[in-house]
């Protein structure tokens, strides 16, 4: 008998869904209530909580025995949370955060190999889901009871957001050197990465590969989920905050729907900006009369202007994107 599933959140993502599991001999249905499986990533917290408890939601749209499965990064405390009203309603749930192993590729969801989750949730639960992550995922790793996931998820996030801007700042360093003196033989020399992954990261900024599947989007709303997790347990991460307010600059110049290595972008001169979209006004626009120019070092103190604009709030935690407020 040919199973059906429901999707729902970012397209990208459901069109990766769609094509493993119709590949597979799935077909997709836009009524819960008729499916064996309910699939989301949203990048959003509150499209992710509208999706499950509002009105006709997932919960309630969802028949017993369905099997729930949330590719979306967000905090142990939702997933418990879903996993504890699952129960109730004798569903199947487990958190399966998804991971992008090598952000720069353009097509990030095209091959399995490039995609990776942890999963957590009761056993048997995780079992009942095998079948489907082992469709959609390279690698799946058990992280154990409900919300187990999402915190392994989130430690991840941190790693992956440091990397990402060291290899950036080391590009953006061999860059301003190049363009301000004299570099003789070596001028066309780029900066070295300590990882593959950061290898592959500099050489999309070096080629210009500054657009993907995989965006900006994405990447900030795993780290806003781990910031929010931390937050969650009193903890301040000032390395993570500094990355999402780029992250976040990066966004208000339009720059969300590109890749992460696009980020090397603010960086750089506004024409190398104004030649990818980005428009640094926007920027001027978001902050007032509290902007800086950005190509005057004395003067880039961004971090002043995120929180006279209110995207830092008392705590230190994101304000401006909507991902977890």
């Amino acid at each position: 008998m040919t199973k059906a599933f429901v999707y729902a959140g970012h397209p990208a993502v459901g069109n990766m869904v769609s094509d493993r599991l119709c590949a597979a001999g799935w077909h997709r249905v836009t009524d819960a209530g008729a499916a064996d499986a309910v699939i989301t990533y949203f990048t959003v917290q509150t499209a992710l909580e509208d999706a499950y408890f509002g009105d006709n939601g997932i919960v309630q749209g969802a028949r017993k025995g369905t099997l729930i499965v949330d590719l979306s990064c967000t905090t142990p405390t939702f997933a418990r949370e879903l996993n504890a009203m699952a129960c109730v309603d004798d569903l199947v749930a487990v958190e399966a955060p998804l991971v992008v192993q090598d952000v720069s590729v353009p097509d990030a969801f095209a091959a399995r190999e490039n995609l990776a989750c942890f999963v957590g949730g009761e056993e048997d639960c995780i079992e009942r889901a095998r079948e489907v992550l082992d469709l959609l995922v390279g690698s799946v790793t058990d992280a154990g009871g409900p919300g187990s996931a999402q915190l392994a998820r989130a430690a991840y996030s941190l790693q992956a957001v440091s990397h990402l801007i060291a290899a950036i700042e080391a590009d953006a360093l061999y860059h301003a050197v190049r363009t301000s003196s004299d570099m003789g033989e070596i001028a066309g020399a780029r900066a070295g990465a300590l990882t593959p992954a950061g290898d592959e990261l500099l050489a999309a900024v070096n080629d210009g590969r500054f657009d993907g599947t995989y965006t900006v989007e994405m990447f900030m709303a795993e780290i806003t989920a781990a910031l929010t997790t931390a937050d969650d347990a009193d903890l301040i991460l000032p390395q993570a905050e500094a990355a999402q307010r780029l992250l976040e600059l990066l966004a208000i110049i339009g720059g969300s729907d590109k890749a992460p290595a696009a980020l090397s972008l603010v960086y750089r001169e506004e024409e190398a900006c104004a030649n990818e979209g980005l428009d640094w006004s926007r920027a001027e626009q978001a902050y007032g009369d509290h902007h800086h120019d950005h190509d005057d070092d004395d003067d880039a103190d961004y971090g002043d202007d995120f929180g006279d604009a209110g995207f830092i709030d008392d705590d230190g935690m994101t304000g401006a994107y909507p991902g977890f407020n």
